[in-house]
């Protein structure tokens, strides 16, 4: 073992070296290119060791790099998308805001009548058992479209798209409103008609006035022919010098005359003053195009029907117009006012008219409506048998196998077809009290 003095004595004789000049590694860096592409074995980028700093060897420091100036050749394409984007953007806006001359008819609502149901004078003695399952109505929409509702209308096969003539025909869509309206009012008496006398109650039909709803032409219509000289809304006084208060008088009065014979009608305007709007007009007969063989006018009456009957009944159908719920509401009204549940345990929708002798008439927009009622989760949709089978066809392919639909032609029927479904049966009318 070596005395720690010694060891001290001989690095005390080592020669010292001569001062080093040290330089800012800054001053003296210099850039090594960097090597980043990829090795023909591709196996990455070698990693360049860290700066040794000494007397032949300066370190490297890199330079802030900068970012290479965008390459507008590049963005070329930027600006056609960019501009074929806002020139879209800007069709869209537009199309949504302009109107057109077309208009839609389009699936609407599914409503439950029982919760419509109301009963006023008279009705105190009346037992109601109103429903949990009401039978529902069904409507369609229709409004004019913008051109981009339009669009979106014409490839929907669920939306049928109008033009003014074929929606309206020689009407206003002010006077087709009205007409709607005045044909439900009209639907609703038939309803309370066809129920109540079928469940023995004391009621009478009364005739209204003759108003023109609709005109009608042949394929050939001359100069004289009503629906040229006719308006939809004008009320008929009188044919042939024969006074025509109601419509019933009227049927009467046709009664032997052919087709080609020309008449003079007595014509005033609904709601109007007489003495100012009474007109005299000659009109040609012609054959109805249901029937060759029977003589027509040329126009489709509105029904003006009222109703006598033992107490008050209203029927909550807000701004909902048309006769095509006379079928929904004269089952509404037999299942509120008898025990029991005529649906069962079906959920059921209803369209049709509804006659006084009870016959179940077609309606408009089946296909829309049936989406409705698909829409809705009813499992059965009573419609109309005398709709053509085209429009059944339509109907039913376009909701499937759900709801089931059934054409009924008469309340019977329907009411057959309700007990195939678990529905319940109506009581003899000889239980029911009668006024």
């Amino acid at each position: 073992m070596r005395p720690a003095t010694t060891a001290i004595a001989r690095i005390a004789r080592r020669p010292t070296a001569p001062a080093r000049t040290v330089t800012s590694a800054v001053d003296n860096a210099t850039i090594r290119p960097v090597m980043s592409e990829v090795s023909p074995d591709h196996s990455p980028p070698s990693v360049l060791p860290p700066p040794m700093i000494g007397d032949s060897q300066p370190p490297i420091v890199p330079t802030p790099t900068q970012s290479p100036a965008t390459n507008p050749k590049r963005l070329w394409w930027a600006l056609p998308i960019l501009t074929v984007s806002w020139l879209v953007l800007l069709t869209v806006i537009v199309a949504g805001a302009i109107t057109i001359e077309r208009w839609e008819t389009a699936p609407g609502s599914v409503d439950a009548v029982s919760p419509r149901l109301g009963f006023g004078t008279g009705a105190a003695e009346v037992t109601r058992y109103p429903s949990k399952n009401s039978v529902r109505f069904v409507t369609a929409y229709g409004s004019q479209l913008t051109a981009l509702e339009g669009f979106v209308g014409w490839v929907d096969d669920d939306i049928a798209v109008e033009t003014k003539i074929e929606r309206f025909g020689e009407r206003s869509p002010v006077e087709q409103r009205r007409l709607g309206f005045q044909a439900m009012v009209g639907a609703k008496q038939i309803a309370e008609y066809v129920a109540l006398k079928r469940l023995g109650y004391e009621v009478a039909l009364n005739y209204g006035s003759v108003v023109v709803e609709q005109v009608l032409c042949d394929d050939e219509p001359t100069p004289d022919s009503a629906c040229k000289v006719l308006n939809p809304g004008d009320v008929i006084e009188s044919l042939a010098g024969t006074p025509t208060p109601t419509l019933d008088v009227l049927v009467k009065a046709m009664e032997g005359r052919r087709v080609g014979d020309v008449v003079e009608l007595v014509v005033n305007t609904l709601n109007s003053n007489p003495s100012e709007t009474r007109r005299n007009e000659k009109v040609r007969l012609i054959a109805s195009p249901d029937d060759p063989k029977r003589t027509i006018i040329g126009i489709v009456p509105a029904d003006t029907r009222t109703v006598d009957v033992p107490f008050e009944v209203d029927i909550s159908t807000d701004s909902i117009g048309g006769p095509s719920a006379g079928l929904a509401f004269t089952l509404a009204l037999l299942d509120e006012l008898t025990p029991g549940n005529l649906m069962g345990m079906s959920k059921v929708a209803a369209t049709g008219t509804i006659a006084e002798d009870g016959v179940v008439g077609a309606i408009g927009a089946l296909r829309q409506k049936a989406v409705a009622v698909k829409q809705s989760g009813a499992d059965v949709f009573l419609v109309p048998k005398s709709q053509t089978p085209e429009e059944i066809a339509s109907a039913r392919s376009a909701v499937g196998s759900s709801p089931t639909i059934i054409p009924v032609g008469t309340l019977d029927e329907a009411l057959t077809a309700l007990k195939k479904f678990g529905g319940g049966s109506l009581p003899a009318s000889s239980s029911l009290p009668a006024s």
